[in-house]
């Protein structure tokens, strides 16, 4: 009975982190996509000033890592230094920089396709610089998501959702996430090493050095300058207080949906929480069509479910994977 209960519990643990990062990531897409299309106010002015979305996410992220940190640390040291993180806050600052700008030029689902095909960077860096070699199954994932990506990336887009976008440039937009995924992928190693060199660092160690230097740069970036882009998104949303609201609730998203993301890793593994975040980014590309009044055609739905089927081909691997592996350290 004990076990039973146990494995119910686990259940509705596993129910509660599903719940948290689908709903904070969905909604913070919904927000993401309204500041990047809406026009605010009876001028009907745009917020041109995307890139101060990291800044606010940068700190209300810092804020919340440091109260966590102070709540639930048990008092022990040993972790990653906080100047240790300054080159991955450099690419953390840039990368996602890049991600939200190309709102401005690419559809929603289109950005989220494309930032869904993180493997193609990783096994083309693989190959050609450390010479790893995959087997046929993961070139036929890699080949699924740019087949799908790319084809996406031909297909003529909805007028009207064209008509939304800021400064309409296909090639920038998939150019500037392809940008941030490379990004990302020396954000990801850099973090690695630290956890590395310094075994004793924890999550809320890693979200408060990436973001203490996240917004020491995006504050000197948009604020270094008598001019800078900073002061006229703080003006912005004195005239626009819904941006404003917008804006504080984005990043809240962003603060939760990274508990429940280490919450899923710490207590079910990183392939569940790549599970639950890839149907999570298919869930979006539905609610953006259907919500915010971006039709797909039949041909973009397809290149859809062929990413998507690549990625999900992708897990199922992994999974096999780790069963090999389990299988191997029983006990004989």
């Amino acid at each position: 009975m004990e076990a039973r209960g146990a494995g119910y519990r686990r259940v509705l643990l596993l129910a509660f982190c599903v719940a948290g990062i689908w709903s904070a990531y969905i909604y913070q897409g919904v927000l993401q996509e309204t500041l990047s299309t809406k026009r605010f106010g009876p001028d009907g002015r745009r917020f041109e000033h995307l890139a101060f979305l990291n800044l606010a996410q940068s700190v209300v992220c810092l804020i919340w890592s440091y109260m966590m940190i102070k709540i639930w640390s048990n008092g022990s040291s040993g972790g990653a230094p906080w100047w240790t993180y300054w080159s991955a806050g450099i690419t953390n600052t840039i990368g996602p920089a890049m991600g939200i700008e190309a709102l401005k030029y690419i559809s929603y689902p289109a950005q989220v396709l494309a930032k869904s095909s993180k493997m193609i960077p990783v096994m083309l860096m693989g190959t050609l610089v450390y010479g790893i070699r995959y087997t046929f199954p993961e070139y036929v994932c890699t080949l699924l998501v740019a087949g799908g990506v790319s084809t996406f990336a031909l297909l003529k887009t909805n007028s009207k959702t064209i008509s939304k976008l800021a400064h309409p440039n296909a090639p920038l937009g998939y150019g500037l996430c392809f940008l941030n995924l490379a990004f990302d992928g020396f954000t990801n190693a850099t973090q690695d090493s630290l956890t590395a060199r310094y075994p004793k660092t924890s999550a809320w160690d890693i979200m408060l050095g990436m973001n203490l230097w996240g917004a020491i740069y995006n504050t000197v970036f948009m604020f270094g300058w008598p001019r800078g882009s900073g002061f006229e998104a703080v003006q912005f949303c004195k005239q626009h207080p819904e941006a404003a609201w917008d804006i504080f609730l984005y990043c809240l998203c962003g603060a939760l949906g990274q508990n429940f993301i280490f919450l899923t890793i710490s207590r079910f593994g990183s392939l569940a929480n790549t599970t639950i975040t890839t149907t999570r980014k298919f869930v979006s590309i539905v609610l953006s069509s259907v919500l915010s009044g971006n039709p797909l055609s039949t041909k973009q739905w397809g290149c859809v479910v062929m990413v998507f089927s690549g990625l999900s081909y992708q897990i199922y691997l992994k999974w096999k994977k780790l069963q090999r592996l389990q299988k191997k350290r029983k006990p004989m």
